[in-house]
């Protein structure tokens, strides 16, 4: 489980990790970075990985709980992201 702060990029470097990890795959990564781009949000392509909602996307923050799951080579990962609070 991933928790934190608002805007402290609990989503981005969780999305990021999938990526390293082999989770998600860089054709995605670039269509996120493209689609982000063009809501003026370029860095956000990782979060998106967890960050689904429409609105979510637009406003920048994560609303819901995500979870996704994926194997390594030696180990199967589970990840929830929270939303953050002050």
């Amino acid at each position: 489980v991933v928790i934190g702060h608002v805007d402290s990029g609990k989503s981005t470097t969780t999305g990021h990790l999938i990526y390293q990890c082999g989770g998600i795959d860089k054709r995605t990564i670039e269509k996120f970075e493209k689609e982000a781009a063009e809501l003026g949000k370029g860095s956000f392509k990782y979060a998106w990985v967890l960050d689904k909602l429409k609105a979510e996307r637009e406003r920048g923050i994560t609303m819901d709980i995500a979870l996704w799951k994926f194997e390594t080579p030696r180990y199967y990962v589970t990840v929830i992201d929270a939303p953050g609070h002050r």
